[in-house]
């Protein structure tokens, strides 16, 4: 969990609270992640989430160990420029951690997925998270 509380200690947050992302729902655009938020993944959630964030934001990502046998094994993004995923780090646990850098002068979508394998077993991964991540600008007045 040290990524994900490294993440929000710089971005002068509390570590504490769970799963996630800013109140309210996060497809409204006045209800968008601004800075950081936090997408905690625990065996039993929904297979796919959805994510507002504003520009620059830094997603922590955490997917706790698999109830089955299989581990993670990486973080891929659909569009590098919005969504750049860093840090992967799996711990002896089972718990994966990554950090998700949002575009600072873009706007658009992108789709985050999480991979797992059964690590005895012949085969490439399988997506077994997704996070669909819009990153949408600040309202501009004038």
């Amino acid at each position: 969990m040290a990524a994900g509380v490294a993440v929000l200690t710089a971005c002068g947050a509390s570590a504490s609270g769970g799963a996630a992302e800013p109140s309210g729902p996060s497809g409204a655009a006045g209800n968008c992640a601004a800075g950081h938020a936090q997408v905690t993944v625990a065996p039993g959630d929904p297979a796919v989430r959805s994510l507002c964030v504003r520009p620059g934001t830094v997603v922590a990502l955490m997917l706790r160990p698999r109830i089955d046998d299989k581990r993670w094994t990486a973080v891929h993004t659909s569009a590098p420029a919005l969504a750049l995923p860093s840090g992967w780090r799996l711990d002896p646990d089972g718990t994966a951690h990554a950090s998700l850098r949002c575009a600072a002068a873009r706007s658009g979508a992108a789709r985050v997925t999480a991979l797992a394998k059964a690590p005895d077993i012949a085969g490439a991964p399988r997506v077994a998270f997704t996070l669909d991540v819009r990153v949408v600008p600040y309202a501009r007045e004038g």
